[in-house]
């Protein structure tokens, strides 16, 4: 318990941070609310300065450095959004950074890292791995690690978002936010609960990388084998020591949510809010989503990041119009004769149902003699449209496979 922060150390925080981060926007959710049956509002992180809540803990830690120590400059790992928080820090500061990034770390988050000044070096296919080079690289140099999560400086400086919260919603019942290491939720949690002991805090983990459920099963932290997951920005391979030791205290539960439940979340965001969420930073709206969770109203989610790699988003809102069943993939058979297609393109026309690609296949052994296959992705209004258009095309005579996106 002596090693846990204190309200003190976050508001400490606080006014070292100043001017220097924005007080981002409390947005209420009609469409979260209406699945939860109860107020729900976004804390909208995403449009903080360097697009995440990172640089509250960044500038927090690099600023407490002596001048001596940020001569010898500071060296970070990140998948992206730290590597932009301690970036942005330096330079203001006045310091050099180097950051240590995955292969494979989204290309928008590595230009901006390096439009803030840093310099970037790659190791390895994990934030882990890129950590344990960071490590390196500061015991060889000098250089000061500034860890992404595992330190008072940083929690205390993400606890900020926690003050924010409770003064622009006092009566909270209910924060949940994305959870990679920590540092987030541990600083969220000791400001929240000082400040209103009875508020639930819940955290989320992408089902493909989640350490915290077998960490506090096991009563320690616990290092996965392996990550699969969209959600780059909490793909954490092993909770902090010093995380874990707030999380174990203050958080009521840790959830898991799937890449579905991700991609659906984004694809609400941006429809319903217009708002640009990566997929961890709209981890806690996946969670929210799911309709599984035990919430006290009004519940507050936390958006931690928008820092998105625009492919992958053009990937995420294809794979969330699936998971709505509004994005269908279809195999159809039908007789190899002239007008075969054109009279299967007319009825799904009829639908008003739009066809995004077609593929006509006359050559696969897997074929009867005188059949040919279509493949056809489509996009629908949504699930009943996609049955509607399914069954009407069986009850014309065609043989019809859904690949994918189907309810």
């Amino acid at each position: 318990m002596s090693d846990l922060l204190s309200l003190a150390d976050v508001e400490a925080a606080r006014k070292v941070l100043g001017d220097v981060v924005k007080t981002t926007p409390l947005e209420h959710s009609v469409p979260v609310s209406t699945v939860l049956g109860m107020p729900a509002y976004l804390k909208c992180e995403n449009q903080q300065r360097a697009g995440s809540y990172k640089v509250r803990g960044a500038y927090t830690r690099i600023s407490r450095l002596t001048d001596a120590e940020r001569a010898r400059g500071v060296v970070a790992a990140s998948a992206g959004n730290h590597a932009q928080g301690v970036a942005l820090a330096a330079g203001l500061l006045g310091a050099q950074a180097t950051v240590f990034m995955p292969e494979g770390a989204p290309l928008p988050k590595v230009t901006a890292t390096k439009g803030y000044g840093a310099a970037i070096e790659y190791a390895g296919t994990s934030v882990d791995d890129s950590l344990a080079a960071a490590r390196e690289f500061a015991d060889r140099t000098g250089a000061i690690l500034i860890h992404p999560f595992d330190h008072h400086d940083v929690i205390a400086g993400q606890g900020t978002v926690g003050l924010e919260i409770l003064e622009q919603r006092p009566d909270v019942g209910t924060i949940i936010t994305a959870v990679g290491g920590g540092g987030l939720i541990s600083g969220v949690a000791v400001a929240a609960k000082a400040l209103k002991p009875d508020v639930r805090i819940i955290g989320v983990q992408a089902a493909g990388c989640a350490a915290y459920p077998p960490s506090l099963s096991a009563g320690a932290p616990v290092t996965l084998t392996e990550s699969a997951t969209i959600a780059d920005g909490i793909a954490v391979m092993r909770p902090g020591d010093l995380t874990f030791a707030h999380v174990n205290e203050l958080v009521d539960e840790i959830v898991t949510v799937t890449d579905e439940d991700l991609s659906a979340a984004l694809l609400v965001l941006l429809e319903r809010h217009k708002m640009v969420v990566e997929p961890a930073g709209g981890a806690a709206v996946a969670a929210l989503l799911t309709g599984k969770i035990d919430l006290k109203p009004p519940v507050v989610a936390i958006l931690s990041g928008g820092n998105i790699d625009p492919l992958l988003l053009m990937r995420v809102i294809e794979h969330g119009l699936a998971s709505a069943g509004r994005f269908v993939r279809l195999s159809v058979s039908t007789g190899d004769k002239p007008g075969q297609l054109a009279g299967l393109l007319s009825e799904i026309a009829r639908h008003r149902v739009n066809i995004v690609d077609i593929v006509h296949t006359r050559h696969n052994p897997h074929l009867n003699f005188g059949e040919v296959e279509v493949q056809l992705s489509v996009e629908t209004r949504g699930p009943d449209h996609t049955n509607t258009l399914i069954g009407s095309l069986r009850d014309s005579g065609y043989l019809v496979t859904p690949l994918s996106g189907t309810p």
